[in-house]
């Protein structure tokens, strides 16, 4: 049977039509073309000795031997957001325009061109989440900036241009619409119930257990109740927290390794399917709000939007929560 379930962090309803479902083994990507990457490529701008390429290294996290990098942070030669952008707010009849102010970047996450988070040593993909951490406190501490999105676009369909392992930093002057319906359901939530909407969602997923995919001290990764598309995962940290510059060192680590295995099992399961990752936080202003909760979410590209969902903005998932948690834990 078809079913309507609702997401409460956006409001938007999601139609569950298991009769268009795909068998588990049909959401298996073919065999990625990344397949027979060499360790470096000397036409890639971010392996080691290709520098020349770059128009810029802001920042750069050495290896313990003290010669090599382990991640590096470079302006985005393709900026969206420049922070080179004249101040300018104007009026053109009924609309407002305003400059490109911000900042693009990416975040290098090896030296090794074919070496992917789940293949990483530990300290390896720790050292990503430290760099994540400095240059999103770095940037906010531009008064101008509003809110920092940290991506991570995975293969072709999501995205991705260069194959190197990498993420994506962009600030902005301005708060998307929407980020701010999402903090206007929260708050709407707080005030009726007294609870932080994030807080009960992760108590009544470890209660149910039916959608739970792994658990460690500080996080929880899950596939969500109203999940859009088959195999979305959310990572929420145990602790309330609104902002992601309030994350301690041990959760640091706790998240590299929740990364790893997250990650690791869409390789293992799904053979590697495009995705997106986003850390969604909440900055500047809303700080201290204890109706906020930043998370992470993990959105593979195994479905397409048609003429209903661009039309309605309702998603169509062929795939219920609990059974795309079971192949992720089990195998198809």
């Amino acid at each position: 049977m078809s079913e309507l379930r609702q997401n409460p962090l956006s409001g938007q309803w999601v139609v569950y039509a298991p009769l268009r479902k795909k068998r588990p083994y049909d959401f298996h990507a073919s065999e990625r073309e990344t397949a027979g990457l060499p360790e470096r490529d000397t036409s890639c701008p971010f392996c080691p000795g290709n520098e020349r390429m770059l128009p810029d290294i802001i920042l750069e996290k050495p290896d313990g031997d003290g010669v090599s990098w382990m991640t590096r942070v470079v302006p985005n030669k393709y900026a969206a957001f420049e922070s080179s952008c004249l101040e300018m707010n104007s009026e053109n009849g009924p609309y407002a325009i305003t400059p490109g102010y911000g900042y693009h970047e990416v975040i290098i996450e090896s030296p090794i061109h074919n070496e992917d988070i789940p293949r990483m040593a530990p300290e390896r993909v720790a050292a990503i989440v430290e760099t994540y951490y400095k240059r999103y406190v770095e940037i906010l501490a531009d008064r101008k900036i509003m809110e920092v999105f940290i991506f991570r676009n995975h293969g072709k369909s999501a995205g991705t241009s260069l194959v190197h392992p990498h993420s994506q930093l962009i600030a902005t002057p301005v708060v998307p619409a929407g980020i701010e319906t999402k903090k206007k359901r929260a708050r709407e939530y707080f005030r009726e119930c007294k609870h932080c909407l994030f807080c009960d969602i992760l108590r009544f997923e470890r209660s149910s257990g039916n959608r739970i995919l792994f658990e460690n001290g500080s996080f929880v990764a899950f596939i969500p109740y109203a999940a859009e598309v088959p195999f979305e995962l959310w990572i929420f940290p145990k602790a309330h927290q609104s902002d992601f510059r309030l994350i301690s060192d041990t959760q640091k680590g706790e998240l590299a390794t929740m990364l790893k295995s997250v990650l690791g099992v869409l390789t293992q399961r799904l053979g590697d399917p495009d995705y997106n990752l986003l850390l969604s936080t909440f900055t500047r202003a809303d700080r201290d709000d204890r109706s906020l909760h930043w998370h992470i979410v993990v959105r593979p590209r195994t479905t397409i939007k048609a003429g209903f969902e661009i039309g309605s903005g309702m998603a169509i998932n062929p795939s219920f929560p609990e059974e795309d948690c079971r192949i992720l834990k089990e195998g198809p």
